[in-house]
């Protein structure tokens, strides 16, 4: 983890794994704390992969839109 450990940011991360890992547990009836890890750790993974991908589009539309913008001012300022 980056920087130093907050105990507080420790225990949201926790939390966060313990619903996911509860989550799964009870939808897959299992009692296999590896593979309901495995599930949670594949979920979360996933979450993560589509918040990436959807960031970087936003980035990539805001940068489109900088650079057009910025073409329409250096038209006025001439």
């Amino acid at each position: 983890m980056r920087g130093g450990p907050d105990p507080e940011y420790i225990r949201e991360l926790a939390s966060y794994l313990d619903a996911k890992m509860r989550a799964i547990a009870e939808r897959t009836h299992t009692v296999d704390s590896l593979r309901v890890a495995i599930l949670a750790a594949l979920n979360i993974v996933d979450e993560y992969h589509q918040l990436k991908a959807k960031h970087e589009a936003a980035t990539q539309e805001i940068d489109q839109k900088v650079t057009a913008c910025s073409a329409v001012l250096d038209r006025l300022l001439e």
